[in-house]
């Protein structure tokens, strides 16, 4: 009998249990199934212990209707670090049928939103293990929470930042635990399928298509791209023969040109600034859809194509807008937060070279929007909590982490910092950053440290009142600059 997991049930865990999540995994098969998380401060049930997943092999079958669920199977290979008798993946939002582990039916439940495995055999630390799970994919999201699937004008992509990608498909749903992916997409003929990675194949069968992309680097779980729709590729080649592709509407090809034309110089613009692109290929995908938001999904960033066709947008700060998703490939993607605290160095850093370039590019002047950002910066901190130690979302408005105190708030740090050790040591320490991490997850410690060693003294007092104070600190170098005042409330 199938299972549902569409329903969203209420998480309930003892303090206790996230202080030590991995013992958690060694329960008696006969206790309750439980929602277990890696105690992510900012969300605590996301990810599960007890393993490392290696790769996912995801196939969708998309029947031509948006508001359909799609038929799915997804192929989880992972090495478990401790002795498991069950196994926890997210995912909340489908109907699973079958669940089998190393070729074996195996047992499964819902708890939370967790879907909880329970092989045939135990599983010893230190092995590898299989999980395959025949589900469907719903795209039409629950009321009041949007994220997984986005529903297109003429099919669908995903927007899964940052604790949506459970919504669509089983898996570790945090970044700490980043994987190899194949996508299989299968499509009605029409149709154009496009994910994350380089093409590995098509093959046509009975008036259905299918499309398959690998990846060439890991990557995290929210990071994930799939675009089904009436599109266009538009290929094209970047520095040092960096392929590109582009997806968008095929009637839109021609208008949105002369922006995907764009995008070979703002790459070698970032090379200049942070070091050689990071993976195997890039391009945007402008969907036809509503988000409210762009996001950087990995080699194939998504973009509202109503960015580029509205006329009241300014050239300079459409471009620059690109250059906030195309430079998270080298600090978000290629280097991911290790938790979700650490968000500011994503978004801190796209934000940085997203003013650096309205400010090369377009004689916007960095150091007017860094004064800007100084003065509201007590009301952001306020709000939404100092740069690294973000307040948590209220309940079911979890993107409401993704508040300005991680994007020009953050910036000002990178601003700060730069004033406080110098330009050349600024420019050493971001292109170290990437070099060190690169396909890799690191922290705020992890730059401290590395800002320490490059500026050759200790920085932890500077990084202590910048990124954790309630208050900000003095600007090093304008100590004019100071907070504004709060707005005046009307008088009645």
């Amino acid at each position: 009998m199938p299972l549902s997991l569409g329903s969203r049930v209420p998480r309930r865990l003892k303090a206790t249990l996230l202080a030590s999540a991995v013992s958690v995994c060694l329960v008696a098969a006969s206790a309750p199934a439980e929602p277990l998380g890696v105690g992510d401060r900012l969300f605590p049930y996301l990810g599960n212990p007890g393993y490392d997943v290696s790769s996912y092999d995801l196939s969708f079958t998309y029947g031509g209707d948006n508001g359909k669920p799609l038929q799915a199977v997804t192929t989880i290979d992972a090495r478990t670090i401790e002795n498991l008798e069950r196994v926890n993946l997210d995912f909340a939002h489908g109907t699973v049928d079958a669940v089998e582990v190393d070729g074996l039916p195996a047992e499964f439940t819902a708890a939370g939103e967790d879907l909880v495995v329970t092989p045939k055999i135990p599983l010893p630390q230190g092995s590898w293990m299989r999980i395959t799970v025949h589900h469907t994919s719903d795209p039409v999201p629950e009321k009041g929470r949007d994220g997984g699937w986005v529903r297109t004008a003429d099919g669908l992509a995903m927007a899964n930042q940052a604790d949506a990608a459970h919504l669509v498909f089983p898996c570790n749903d945090h970044p700490s635990d980043k994987a190899m992916f194949t996508f299989h997409v299968t499509a009605p003929d029409g149709y154009t399928a496009v994910a994350n990675g380089l093409p590995a194949g098509v093959t046509r069968t009975g008036g259905t298509t299918t499309w398959t992309y690998r990846t060439r680097h890991p990557m995290a779980t929210e990071l994930a791209q799939v675009s089904i729709g009436r599109s266009t590729v538009v290929h094209r080649t970047g520095p040092h023969g960096l392929p590109l592709r582009d997806v968008v509407p095929a009637e839109d090809r021609e208008v949105l040109e002369p922006w995907l034309a764009r995008t070979p110089d703002q790459i070698a613009w970032m090379e200049s600034k942070v070091g050689t692109y990071p993976f195997e290929t890039y391009g945007m995908l402008m969907a036809s859809a509503a988000t409210g938001f762009e996001l950087e999904t990995q080699t194939l960033s998504l973009f509202e194509k109503r960015l580029f066709t509205e006329p009241a947008l300014p050239r300079w700060y459409v471009e620059s807008i690109m250059v906030h998703e195309l430079s998270h490939q080298w600090f978000g993607d290629s280097v991911s937060p290790r938790t979700w605290s650490d968000l500011w160095l994503n978004e801190g850093h796209a934000t940085w070279y997203e003013a650096l370039y309205a400010d090369e590019k377009a004689k916007r002047p960095l150091e007017t929007r860094m004064k800007a950002a100084y003065g509201a910066s007590d009301r952001w901190r306020e709000a939404g909590g100092p740069p690294a130690l973000p307040k948590p979302p209220k309940p079911g408005q979890k993107i409401g982490v993704f508040r300005a105190n991680v994007y020009d708030g953050a910036a000002l740090v990178l601003y700060a910092l730069r004033q406080e050790i110098g330009k050349p040591d600024f420019e050493r320490l971001e292109r170290a950053w990437v070099r060190a991490h690169r396909d890799g997850t690191a922290t705020t410690a992890d730059f401290e440290r590395l800002a320490s060693g490059i500026a050759g003294r200790d920085l932890s007092g500077f990084f202590q009142g910048w990124l954790y104070g309630e208050k900000t600190p003095p600007m090093p170098g304008h100590p004019d600059w100071k907070p504004a005042p709060p707005p005046r409330t009307a008088k009645k």
